[in-house]
């Protein structure tokens, strides 16, 4: 998370919204270990580049950093980071939320959910 602040670090942003995703393991979700995400790496890094680029369009003032890990990620792991920076935190939450629902909404990123009993499941969302 260090790393995606200093990108987006400036003396005129004076709010900074940061957003975890974890693998997480609840009543919900089952016993899970890992989830494996499996994606076209490239492709994944374009659509972050154009959710980034209609971010800047909304919020010119912002900046704007992503990540998304691949392959298997344990329960308690972050799998994306987002960080927004503007000028205000109003704006800093706004763009952070845009960014985080848009990369839900539109990555191509797959998710295999492993169990504590060996068994995995392909995940919809």
């Amino acid at each position: 998370m260090a790393a995606l602040l200093a990108e987006v670090s400036a003396p005129e942003r004076g709010g900074a919204v940061a957003f975890l995703g974890t693998v997480r393991r609840g009543p919900d979700d089952g016993p899970v270990t890992a989830i494996e995400y499996t994606a076209y790496e490239a492709m994944v890094v374009a659509e972050f580049d154009r959710i980034i680029e209609e971010a800047r369009a909304r919020w010119p003032e912002a900046g704007f950093a992503a990540r998304h890990r691949l392959g298997a990620v344990p329960t308690g792991e972050a799998s994306i980071g987002i960080v927004a920076a503007a000028p205000h935190r109003a704006q800093a939450f706004e763009a952070g939320r845009f960014l985080i629902e848009e990369a839900k909404r539109r990555l191509p990123v797959w998710k295999r959910e492993r169990f504590d009993d060996g068994t995995a499941q392909w995940r919809d969302a």
